[in-house]
């Protein structure tokens, strides 16, 4: 079987450097190359000016809500899978998250392994999916 070239690429987006750091640590250790960003303004331009395998976001940011940034990365990319990891933990909030376009939403704290396997298990479903819509017909 062929090892991928090239490691997926993160976009993630929190506020708290220290959090920022930490996730982009664990993430990289498991293959993944993770490019940060504090707010929503820098999210928006990194999303629309580069390729990303999926968007990893906190809800809570400086310049507002992450719900915003997510609908501004749907309006541009309908695709990519979107993550939502922040401590507000009410059901409200994972469903706002998902009606904003997000596949998963994790609490903080959460385990690594379960970050790299949330990560993993839909940057690889949508692969397939992408894979699988290109694919002709003999």
């Amino acid at each position: 079987m062929l090892e991928r070239l090239e490691k997926h690429r993160i976009l993630y987006v929190e506020d708290h450097e220290d959090t920022r750091e930490m996730v982009k640590i664990i993430l990289g250790e498991n293959e993944f190359d993770v490019i940060t960003a504090a707010t929503i303004e820098d999210g928006v331009h990194l999303a629309h000016d580069q390729h990303f395998d999926l968007y990893l976001l906190d809800l809570w940011l400086p310049d507002g809500i992450g719900l915003e940034l997510a609908r501004a990365i749907r309006e541009v990319d309908n695709e990519t899978p979107i993550v939502f990891f922040s401590a507000a933990a009410y059901e409200t909030d994972r469903l706002e998250a998902m009606h904003a376009g997000a596949q998963a939403y994790l609490t903080k704290p959460a385990k690594p392994s379960e970050i790299c396997r949330v990560i993993s298990s839909l940057i690889e479903f949508n692969e397939v999916v992408h894979n699988t819509q290109h694919l002709s017909v003999c």
